[in-house]
């Protein structure tokens, strides 16, 4: 049996086209992912070009290779373009209200410990509405995942600036360029504690989904920062009117530096993109640490 798509003849069976990619299960007729999406509720709303697609897949992937009983995986999101994931896993997940996604994770852990807590939502629902729970979750080393992908605006309500938005970044409420200065996200983790903070940009597919392995089985509060386009809201307003330009501008301004200061990593208008594992360390995560003081209170 031929694979073909439009026209297009790719002279391997389906069996070996999957072996080839390393898919796992059965073959016949079923996309690889689909016991981890909820295939009723495709096709998804993001636009033609969006790098959520791929972040979703590089963070599924990543979920397969850790090992984490996914019975024991809860998926938390926000609102907004990205929070959208939660409604489209397979996994228990929860859809919370706007910039609240963190500290319904930090419930959900207190609550069940022996959950592996996955925060996946956007850059305005994470450090500009809910900047606060951001960096308190971090200093306090919550057990947490938090996927961030910033694509440096309010994409899904309009396209408006928020706190990532570049300087000189066009939006609707910025039309003659932003003049604010932007957080940077990994700056921004690194500072208030966070024991691994990762940015990379959706082109790097393979690096990204390492670094969510990594992140996931790192215990405390970790930290991955997605570069990704925005077609619609952002990247038409900036010389980025398509998804493909925003993979261009990544491949040629794309710099890893593992290990950089990330106060040293800020992303300007039209300048380099850092990327790299910055942080990698250890410590007691809030639970240890209140479990520490529970054992000292008893012995005394």
């Amino acid at each position: 049996m031929e694979l073909k798509t439009d026209g297009y003849r790719l002279d391997r069976t389906l069996e070996t086209h999957a072996e080839a990619e390393g898919l796992r299960g059965e073959i016949h007729g079923r996309h690889p992912m689909d016991d981890l999406l909820r295939t009723d509720r495709l096709p998804h709303i993001w636009c033609p070009g969006c790098g959520l697609g791929t972040a979703l897949t590089c963070f599924l992937s990543a979920l397969l290779r850790s090992g984490l009983d996914l019975d024991k995986v809860a998926v938390v999101s926000g609102i907004g373009c990205t929070g959208r994931v939660a409604g489209y896993v397979r996994l228990d997940s929860f859809h919370t209200t706007h910039g609240r996604a963190i500290p319904f994770a930090t419930g959900l852990k207190l609550g069940n410990p022996e959950l592996k807590v996955v925060v996946f939502s956007g850059d305005g629902d994470l450090v500009t509405i809910g900047g606060n729970h951001f960096i308190h979750a971090a200093r306090r080393n919550m057990d947490m995942t938090v996927i961030c992908v910033n694509n440096f605006n309010y994409g899904m309500t309009g396209g408006q600036a928020g706190a990532t938005t570049p300087v000189g970044g066009i939006t609707t409420t910025s039309p003659y360029g932003n003049y604010e200065y932007p957080f940077s996200i990994s700056a921004l983790a690194a500072a208030s504690g966070a024991v691994y903070v990762a940015r990379w940009t959706v082109l790097h597919a393979r690096r990204l989904e390492r670094s969510i392995v990594e992140a996931l089985l790192k215990p405390g509060f970790s930290l991955v920062e997605v570069i990704a386009p925005c077609p619609t809201g952002f990247g038409r307003r900036n010389r980025l009117r398509q998804g493909l330009d925003a993979m261009h501008y990544y491949h040629e301004h794309g710099v890893i530096q593992h290990g950089a200061d990330p106060v040293k990593t800020d992303i300007e208008l039209e300048g380099p993109v850092i990327e790299g594992k910055f942080v990698d360390g250890e410590k007691p995560t809030f639970l240890e640490q209140y479990r520490r003081q529970l054992d000292r209170l008893r012995g005394a």
